[in-house]
């Protein structure tokens, strides 16, 4: 679910506007001759998420550092594509290994989540390795993410006992968790929050004694989902996914989603896997285009999702082409498989956006779009840079 943001095509005077809640503000940053800063920010009450962009118009460099100043009370809480440190209202952005080099008129781009209180002006004093920033530059469009990422820029975590994830990017059982989630893995209600949610359920699992439970309800305002707080979005080339799911109510005849994942590629409009009559499905938020098409041949190509069992849900994304995989207890669901060449029924209508998704982040739960409502358990969650078995 798109919803259309709101503009301002103002210059900095415009921090007083951005207390009203709920804006999504594409601002100009300061430039110079060494490098030029485009700062967008999507705001809420208390809450923002801002995307920034470096351009290096001095000599090449093999690593940066981007530093600004918060004049509103402004606290980081998490950022992904660099390392972000702050240090009362000053803020340093580093980058990570892969995006390291910076050559002349080349740009790095990098996303942080933040909280402020009285007002959130934009930054006036971005230094790229301590050259201060000082010009103007144009800002661009961006549309308002559905979904607030909430992530870290530590790429990988130590496996907690669960079976076939060993050095994976993001690997849990949930046993260290309790109550509500926490910790590695956050409670995200995007845009709105109701009856939905999420907590560490101790009476059912896959193995292991704990398990993610999601309770979610009908209509898009009582979703609710569990995100990971680590940075998925530069695994490896090939982004592979492991998970157990059971879930109550078979999929209905409406459109929802369980699993969501920020595109770095599409503006972080999210990536989706949910159903819609009655089967399993992928749904790209930015055009809602759906793998497979919603024909009746399209879906007899699909599977239904089983309920009360264990289930072991498996996909894989190439980040560099038009190719997905997706498995069902270690069954290639047939209608689900994007290979680059347009097949009736199933990927034409997803071949016509030609970049590859990028996922940034990991979102559990459940989100609908009409009135369906259903309860979910998550376990033996894994993201890595390898194939992962169930």
């Amino acid at each position: 679910m798109t919803r259309p943001p709101v503009r301002l095509w103002t210059a900095l005077v415009c921090a007083a506007v951005l207390a009203l809640a709920g804006l999504a503000v594409s601002r100009p940053a300061a430039a110079d001759a060494g490098c030029r800063v485009d700062y967008t920010v999507n705001q809420w009450q208390g809450g923002f998420t801002a995307q920034v962009k470096v351009t290096n118009l001095g000599t090449a460099l093999s690593g940066w550092r981007l530093r600004w100043t918060y004049a509103g009370g402004q606290r980081v809480t998490s950022a992904w594509n660099a390392t972000v440190e702050q240090n009362a209202a000053t803020v340093t952005a580093a980058n990570l290994t892969w995006n390291a080099a910076l050559p002349t008129g080349g740009a790095a781009e990098f996303g942080l989540q933040g909280t402020w209180t009285t007002a959130n002006p934009a930054p006036a004093d971005f230094a790229l390795n301590d050259v201060l920033c000082n010009g103007v530059t144009t800002a661009t469009p961006t549309s308002t993410p559905t979904a607030t990422p909430t992530v870290t820029p530590t790429p990988t975590v130590t496996p907690t006992g669960q079976p076939g994830c060993s050095g994976a990017a993001v690997c849990s059982g949930f046993e260290d968790q309790s109550g509500a989630p926490s910790g590695d893995w956050q409670v995200a209600t995007p845009n709105c929050s109701g009856t939905g949610t999420a907590s560490i359920d101790t009476a059912v699992a896959h193995t292991g004694a704990k398990s993610l439970r999601i309770n979610g309800g009908g209509n898009y305002c009582n979703h609710v989902f569990a995100a990971t707080t680590r940075d998925v979005s530069h695994v490896g080339a090939v982004l592979y996914a492991r998970m157990w799911v059971r879930h109550t109510t078979a999929l209905p005849a409406g459109h929802v989603s369980m699993i969501t994942m920020a595109d770095a590629n599409d503006g972080n409009r999210d990536l989706r896997i949910g159903g819609q009559n009655g089967a399993l499905q992928w749904n790209r938020e930015s055009d809602d285009a759906t793998l497979p098409e919603q024909s009746p041949a399209g879906v007899a190509l699909s599977t239904p999702l089983p309920t009360g069992r264990w289930v072991c849900l498996r996909y894989e994304i190439d980040t560099t082409r038009q190719s997905m995989r997706t498995y069902l207890d270690d069954q290639e669901v047939t209608g689900l498989r994007v290979d680059g060449v347009p097949t009736q029924d199933v990927d034409s209508q997803w071949l016509r956006r030609s970049t590859a998704p990028r996922p940034a982040t990991l979102r559990l739960g459940w989100e609908s779009y009409g009135g369906d409502s259903d309860t979910l358990w998550y376990d033996d969650v894994a993201v890595g840079s390898s194939p992962l078995p169930c």
